[in-house]
């Protein structure tokens, strides 16, 4: 029964829709706009701490293009072949070999046509990245990608559970922020576990099931 009920939950992928903006609607709107061809944009280069948003924006650049029919890839350390849309997520992780393939990417991307979205840890200039490569991802559209605050994380987090299929409650979603780690992957994960070991109990959400998942994972509250 509890593996009928756990797939039973709706999957769940990050789009552009359920991405929650805060001070990033510019970069959201552009990057929309050049998704749907509505714009000459071809090179972005998004940057900002761990747990930001940046590889949500790049997945789900990847989504979207894929939902209006083209050809579109996601990768994390390496650089995939030339296709319509490709997203490379944390630059700062390829070896010199990879560098060097991005680079030509990017070289091509601009002269043929396509779009190419990179994800950074920081601006291009204080990228620890070949020289060229740093070059390269300082020519097309910049953007931080600024991490939400308490309110919209709430924001983000309610709105997964309710693409989960439960209604969180207030108080649940309060201790989240304030008993969990602070950037949104690892409380998106804790929301999913707490979502799953609801549908085992069959139990709704509560600040009690909550700590008991939290001490499974031995992330208790003092």
């Amino acid at each position: 029964m509890t593996q009928l009920l756990l797939n039973i939950t709706p999957d769940w992928l990050p789009t552009l829709n359920n991405f929650v903006p805060g001070r990033n609607v510019e970069l959201l709107s552009t990057l929309q706009h050049a998704l749907a061809g509505t714009s000459n944009e071809r090179c972005f280069y998004l940057w900002g701490e761990v747990g930001c948003g940046k590889s949500h924006l790049m997945q789900a650049a990847v989504v979207q293009a894929r939902s209006l029919g083209q050809s579109a890839v996601f990768a994390h350390g390496a650089v995939p072949d030339v296709v319509s849309v490709i997203a490379v997520d944390d630059v700062e992780v390829l070896d010199d070999a990879a560098q060097i393939a991005l680079f030509a990417l990017y070289n091509r991307v601009r002269e043929s046509g396509g779009m190419l979205l990179v994800s950074g840890v920081s601006a291009p200039a204080h990228l620890s990245v070949r020289d060229d490569l740093r070059t390269r991802l300082g020519w097309g559209l910049v953007y931080q990608v600024h991490a939400l605050n308490d309110a919209e994380k709430a924001q983000a987090l309610e709105q997964h559970g309710q693409a989960r299929g439960f209604i969180l409650p207030p108080e649940v979603t309060q201790y989240l922020l304030r008993h969990g780690r602070r950037d949104m992957p690892a409380l998106l994960g804790l929301l999913d576990a707490l979502d799953a070991q609801c549908l085992r109990l069959q139990r709704t959400p509560s600040v009690p099931l909550l700590k008991e998942v939290m001490q499974t994972f031995n992330l208790e509250s003092v």
